[in-house]
């Protein structure tokens, strides 16, 4: 709930200022009607005035502006008093910090003035506004309605009688019904009821009404200011986000008296609670609602404990739908990102421990001379992983060793085997040719053993274990110039004499040739050589001596293929001019449509 911190006398522990005190330069003769004939009220007269002397200096003399403020109960008969024949006098009490004002009272010993103001600052005295005028004639003295007939005015006379000639009040209430504030914490209850400065500002002096009757002391020593209390009742100012506080700006302590740095609650921060707590800024920071009282809490970032503090950014909350808008700031561990949520360059997640932990994010350990960012400050592997990124024809995790089919690891990388099989790693010497081998297209030279005569579709099929190279794995090894599906008429001009649909089995190195074994699933057009839908031979014309053929085929891949035929041998070609493309339904479509009705 939004939190009130408990009201108390403001002045309290502080001293006013004044412009004058009684006695400041030399000892003064002063007199006064005395408070006891006043109150007998049946006695006729005023009784006979007293006099006194003042001296700032002497204790038992001295009248200063901190007796309006010391405890009235224990020291009910002391107070200031300004020096005499003064008309204007200004008594400011200044606070080391922003408080809420809720009333003030002023007990006068001398008549209270003809003429007051009470002002308030709220930045340190640069600035002040009134708060209230008082005077026996507001529309004569200050131009203004009086709010005994026009209630609200900024003008008052209840205030301002000479009689009672001492203990008369001056009081003022900051929230009456004029001013009625449904949210103490609104901006405009702030800016009614904070203040930095108080000051009351005595423009004229009036006469007890005694003096008239056979005065026999000078009329001057009655001409003086003279207050028992300044009472300011306030408290502390939080937003709603604290019930008490404690001492700041100062040293000493005073009992009762009110402090002014809040002890905050709801994750907020500063000397009023003005702001969100470090690591609390994912949302912008509020009062509390003192109508409602709901508090408003600050809310925290989503840091991972690897951060102290964040801060709100308004793009981030507004692309969020205004749900989140906290960004992480110093993020340790090795982590980065606006909710340190990743690793930095140089290192990865380990998937072992919780993303709080401050070991999640491990160093990359990357082969300095296989890496592909070893020129970079900090030599990066993949964030998830941590597999490392390698230079041409490397492999391995750390990027420590060539790629099979290459060999020459250094500065560059590993060159490819000029070969079709694997060579030497150190020298690139290749291996000895025998005449039949099951070489998947893309994948390792397996033994070099002789391929049985009963293969089976099974032992055809890819090994996804298997470390090697093909054109899709890596580009540099494989490339063919491929032919693209182009216009109707560029189609029906190759007059391609088979079109199928086919899954890729194997491939045989068969020294002078390459035999390329498929699973026929679809027969869209055919020619002499009858086709069935079963497993059958294609033969690429176009065999690299580094294992690849032209175009490319992967194992375990549909492909539309489109290619010439060998009526004398049976035999369904595919070379450079074939038509070779991954199978999309979209795509067989297509190429169905174009053979029903564009060729001719």
């Amino acid at each position: 709930r939004a939190c009130n911190p408990p009201v108390g006398n403001l002045a309290t522990g502080r001293t006013p200022v004044t412009t004058t005190t009684c006695g400041q330069n030399s000892t003064e003769l002063y007199c006064f009607y005395p408070e006891q004939n006043l109150l007998q009220q049946l006695s006729p007269g005023c009784g006979q005035p007293r006099c006194a002397k003042c001296n700032t200096n002497q204790p038992d003399n001295s009248h200063l502006p901190a007796d309006m403020t010391d405890d009235f109960f224990a020291n009910p008969i002391s107070w200031w008093q300004s020096a005499q024949g003064v008309h204007r006098e200004e008594i400011r009490l200044d606070f080391e910090t922003e408080f809420y004002l809720t009333h003030v009272i002023a007990v006068f010993k001398s008549p209270r003035p003809a003429a007051m103001v009470l002002e308030r600052s709220q930045d340190y005295g640069q600035t002040w506004r009134p708060y209230k005028y008082f005077s026996v004639n507001c529309t004569a003295t200050f131009g203004l309605q009086d709010d005994l007939t026009e209630e609200g005015s900024m003008c008052t006379s209840r205030y301002s009688d000479a009689v009672p000639c001492t203990r008369g009040e001056v009081i003022y209430r900051a929230l009456s019904p004029a001013n009625r504030i449904e949210d103490p914490y609104s901006p405009e209850a702030q800016d009614l009821l904070k203040l930095t400065n108080l000051r009351l500002l005595l423009l004229k002096r009036q006469e007890c009404p005694c003096q008239g009757s056979g005065l026999v002391e000078k009329p001057q020593r009655f001409a003086h200011y003279a207050i028992y209390d300044l009472i300011i009742r306030g408290s502390c100012f939080c937003n709603g986000h604290a019930e008490e506080c404690e001492l700041a700006n100062r040293t000493g302590v005073t009992e009762n008296m009110v402090h002014g740095k809040c002890v905050c609650r709801h994750n907020t921060a500063g000397d009023h609670c003005e702001r969100c707590a470090p690591l609390y800024n994912d949302q912008p920071w509020k009062p509390g609602d003192g109508k409602t009282g709901a508090p408003n809490e600050c809310r925290r970032c989503r840091c991972h404990n690897h951060a102290d503090s964040c801060h709100f950014d308004l793009g981030v909350w507004l692309a969020s739908g205004k749900r989140s808008g906290g960004v992480c700031d110093g993020c340790r561990h090795n982590t980065e990102g606006p909710r340190c949520q990743r690793c930095k360059p140089g290192f990865y997640r380990d998937r072992g421990k919780p993303l709080s932990s401050p070991e999640v994010c491990k160093p990359c350990a990357c082969q300095p001379m296989g890496s592909a960012n070893a020129t970079f400050s900090s030599r990066r592997c993949h964030p998830r992983t941590g597999f490392c990124y390698c230079k041409p024809g490397v492999a391995g995790p750390s990027c420590d060793r060539c790629l099979v089919g290459y060999w020459g690891f250094g500065e560059h990388g590993c060159q490819p085997c000029d070969c079709a099989r694997d060579c030497d790693q150190h020298t690139g010497t290749c291996s000895h040719s025998e005449p039949f081998f099951n070489i998947p297209i893309g994948g390792r030279i397996p033994e070099l053993d002789p391929t049985p005569s009963n293969e089976s579709e099974e032992e055809w099929k890819w090994n996804d274990h298997e470390q090697g190279f093909s054109a899709l794995r890596h580009p540099e090894k494989c490339v063919c110039k491929e032919k693209v599906l182009g216009s109707v008429s560029d189609f029906c001009q190759m007059k391609y004499a088979y079109v199928i649909k086919a899954r890729i089995l194997s491939a045989h190195d068969k020294g002078t040739h390459a035999e390329v074994v498929v699973k026929v699933k679809k027969v869209l057009k055919s020619g002499k050589v009858k086709i069935a839908r079963s497993n059958r031979s294609i033969y690429p014309e176009s065999w690299t001596n580094r294992g690849c053929t032209c175009p490319i085929l992967n194992p375990g891949t549909d492909y539309l293929i489109a290619g010439q035929e060998d009526s004398r041998t049976g035999k369904l070609l595919v070379n450079m001019n074939s038509l070779v493309k991954p199978w999309k339904a979209h795509l067989g479509k297509q190429v169905s449509d174009i053979l029903r009705t564009g060729c001719k």
